[in-house]
C-alpha cells in the first residue's frame, strides 16, 4: 500500500471516499483528481460543516481506495494560482460523461477553485 496505489485508484475511479479530521467516523464519497502525482479535491456544496472546512481546522484524515485506507494530511496548495489550470483540465477530462458534465463545468468556477484542497498521503 503506497502513494502509487492511491494515485492509480483515484485515476481509475470517479468516487473516492474521504474522512476529514479525527472526529468523523464515516467516509464520504467525493470527486478527486491528480496532477503531477499530487491529489486534489474541491468542495462542491460549500457548506459550513463540510469536509473542506473540517480540514482547515484539523488537517489529518483518511482516503479509502477500495479496501485500502491511506492516512492523509490536507492543505490548501501554496501554488494554487499556478496549478489551477491543470486541476481544471483534470476535472474536465476525468468527469466528462453527460451525467457529470454539468458538475465538472461547475467545479472549475472560481467559488469552487477557492475551495481546493491538496491531500498528501502520509507514507
Amino acid at each position: 500500500m503506497n502513494k502509487e496505489t492511491a494515485i492509480h485508484y483515484i485515476n481509475s475511479h470517479n468516487l473516492i471516499e474521504i474522512k476529514a479530521g479525527n472526529q468523523r467516523t464515516t467516509f464520504l464519497e467525493i470527486w478527486m483528481v491528480t496532477v503531477n502525482d499530487r491529489i486534489f479535491a474541491r468542495s462542491w456544496g460549500l457548506a459550513e460543516k463540510s469536509w473542506y472546512n473540517t480540514f482547515l481546522q484539523d488537517p489529518e484524515g483518511q482516503i479509502k481506495c477500495g479496501e485500502d485506507i491511506f492516512n492523509i494530511k490536507a492543505r490548501v496548495p501554496d501554488d494554487l494560482n499556478e496549478i489551477t489550470s491543470d486541476i481544471n483540465t483534470a476535472y474536465l477530462t476525468k468527469y466528462n460523461t453527460d451525467s457529470n458534465l454539468t458538475y465538472s463545468k461547475g467545479i472549475i468556477q472560481q467559488k469552487h477553485i477557492e475551495k481546493t484542497m491538496e491531500l498528501i498521503i502520509c507514507e
